[in-house]
């Protein structure tokens, strides 16, 4: 298939999951606190070891270099990682001239120093530094929790927009049913050590 695909995969708590993300499509994860939604992330982002198999367009995890990997499929987590003082020196030259309104800078942002960024803006950078990378998957842990009601919509509305555009899997840990109920084409639920599906696309 195209897409993202998991056959089997057990990590930590969680054994033989098994989904299929199309591209173009958002599968919601959900669960209690602990159950090993991010460390499921962790493991389809080769950012950690996992049994069973992960693959991209029939290409095996395993056959792919991690940090190519890593290109192809890209991790936003919940608390995003910032490693130079200024905004524009985590993005290449190009990103700042086609910088999205729905966003909610200015123009300058890529000169403004981290540290004066709340967290709800840094989750929102971090998302377009994500899609800047022009991945084929994108791994979404919470990825509007730091944002007010009116701003998560927004969001929710644009990322929505440029996965579909983009043609993008994407698995999105979510725990808001409403905000699950408007972005997931599918929705399945940690309960134990598997996955159970709440709903799924027609």
């Amino acid at each position: 298939m195209t897409g993202l695909l998991l056959e089997d995969v057990s990590i930590g708590g969680l054994r033989e999951v098994s989904l299929a993300v199309p591209g173009g499509q958002v599968v919601c994860l959900s669960g209690p606190s602990g159950s090993g939604k991010s460390r499921l992330l962790r493991a389809v982002a080769d950012l950690e070891p996992h049994g069973g198999r992960v693959s991209l367009n029939g290409t095996d995890q395993q056959d792919v270099p991690a940090h190519q990997w890593r290109r192809q499929v890209v991790m936003v987590p919940a608390d995003s990682q910032w490693w130079f003082d200024e905004v524009g020196a985590h993005f290449p030259d190009t990103a700042g001239g086609q910088f999205p309104a729905a966003l909610g800078f200015p123009s300058e942002v890529m000169g403004w120093s981290v540290s004066r960024l709340s967290s709800g803006e840094r989750q929102r950078l971090a998302l377009w530094r994500a899609l800047v990378l022009e991945p084929e998957v994108l791994l979404l842990d919470e990825p509007t929790a730091n944002l007010d009601s009116d701003s998560t919509e927004s969001m929710e509305h644009w990322l929505s927009g440029e996965i579909r555009r983009r043609q993008i899997a994407t698995l999105w840990v979510a725990h808001d049913p409403a905000q699950i109920h408007r972005v997931a084409n599918a929705h399945y639920r940690i309960q134990g050590a598997a996955l159970e599906l709440v709903h799924g696309s027609d």
